[in-house]
């Protein structure tokens, strides 16, 4: 196996989520009842995302509505600036057919990570594509670090839009750690200092500094949210999704919904007992997360200060390297076979603050080490890796927004059909 998701499978799944590819005849349906053009529009968008470039047809022919209500659907949302019709498709008979695609300038989103250590605001248009990033380092998290950056960093991102497209920005997301105040000891943090993350209300405060709608969702949920929105290729309707940062996290893809949870902290798999090296049971976060690379590396004699700093270039020996790979692959595949028991997952996809050819390098150690367990009366899931990378969950963040404004909510999908 290969590490893609099989496309022959894939399209026996009939996905519904926005920014995956389906099959044309499992789009959700649209509604010629009045008062539904909100959701209608939504859907339009939707589809564009998923598909790319679509004609009135297309269109017409995915979601069950008439030509004129699509005609009055896009027409209106080219006039928003929100779509961007392309050259005439001319065909052997009738009228040329003309694809409409989404306008890169029709919206703008903020996005801010609050990691445990470093910080990233970014700026992206309604194609995702990074307009402008800043980043700020610290040893841990504070309220007033995070708000007092965000208050910076804004106007220079601003400073790179014109005046007509700034009020064109949508709303900032915010991808952050839950209960930041619980993990002082493993972040080396005054107690003091991160209790503050119990009283502050970080989205007034982060609304009032930027005077936009703020979202504020669980940073790995997020990074799993940008795979959805802005990620490539093919992608299951049930998925387990792992980023590597600080500490590892995940989010869960349950019927091509994102699923948050009561309380929007589901697929926390950092906490997720996994046996360690010596056969006791250990959390997932102590295998596999770069502080435990970064305390390997300290305790060697190597520096890990630029884990931190780029994702791109990390400087670590090969000996080291493989044997933190291959611990966090055994943690992995525990904590995935844990989760096929429960769930019928069909593939996982693993992410992270790293290297490109470290992520290819973990997502095939972590296949080879699944095959290893006992699967008996469990059908294994593919693992792949993810599409979005590094910046996953500041993406994630940025469309948060995004999804929040322009696209259409799964559920009330399934009541529109």
């Amino acid at each position: 196996m290969d590490g893609q998701f099989d496309r022959n499978r894939m399209m026996q799944l009939q996905p519904e989520i926005p920014g995956e590819r389906v099959p044309l005849d499992a789009a959700p349906r649209g509604t010629n009842q009045s008062g539904m053009r909100d959701y209608n529009e939504r859907l339009v968008l939707s589809l564009v995302r998923q598909h790319g470039a679509l004609a009135k047809s297309d269109i017409a022919r995915m979601t069950g509505l008439s030509a004129q209500t699509v005609s009055v659907i896009m027409r209106a949302l080219e006039q928003d600036g929100l779509l961007r019709r392309g050259e005439p498709v001319r065909g052997k008979i009738g009228q040329p057919s003309i694809p409409m695609s989404l306008a890169a300038d029709g919206a703008y989103f903020l996005g801010l990570k609050i990691g445990r250590r470093s910080a990233d605001l970014v700026l992206v248009d309604f194609l995702g594509q990074v307009i402008g990033t800043h980043r700020r380092i610290y040893r841990y998290p504070t309220p007033d670090a995070v708000v007092s950056f965000a208050a910076e960093a804004l106007p220079g991102l601003m400073a790179m839009l014109a005046p007509d497209s700034r009020r064109r920005i949508g709303g900032l997301g915010v991808a952050m750690p839950f209960q930041l105040w619980n993990w002082v000891q493993a972040l080396g943090a005054p107690q003091s200092e991160m209790d503050d993350w119990r009283e502050r209300d970080i989205q007034a405060e982060l609304a009032a500094v930027t005077d936009l709608p703020v979202y504020v969702q669980n940073d790995a949920t997020s990074a799993c949210g940008a795979e959805l929105v802005f990620g490539t290729g093919e992608r299951p309707k049930d998925f387990l999704y792992f980023y590597f940062g600080t500490f590892i996290g995940g989010g869960l893809v349950l019927n091509g919904q994102l699923f948050l949870g009561r309380t929007g902290n589901a697929a926390g798999v950092g906490p997720l007992p996994v046996p360690g090296p010596d056969g006791k049971m250990r959390r997932l976060l102590d295998s596999a997360s770069i502080a435990v690379l970064a305390t390997m590396m300290e305790a060697a004699g190597e520096s890990s200060d630029h884990l931190w700093e780029r994702p791109d270039h990390w400087h670590v020996s090969e000996r080291l390297l493989r044997q933190w790979v291959d611990l966090a692959a055994e943690g992995l595949a525990s904590a995935i076979l844990s989760a096929s028991t429960l769930l019928e997952l069909e593939a996982v996809l693993i992410d992270g603050w790293m290297p490109p050819s470290v992520r290819a390098l973990v997502t095939e150690r972590t296949r080879e080490a699944l095959m290893r367990l006992d699967l008996s009366g469990v059908t294994p899931p593919q693992v792949c890796e993810g599409t979005v990378g590094a910046q996953a969950r500041s993406l994630g963040a940025a469309a948060i927004p995004l999804s929040q404004r322009y696209l259409i909510d799964q559920n009330a999908a399934a009541r529109g059909a």
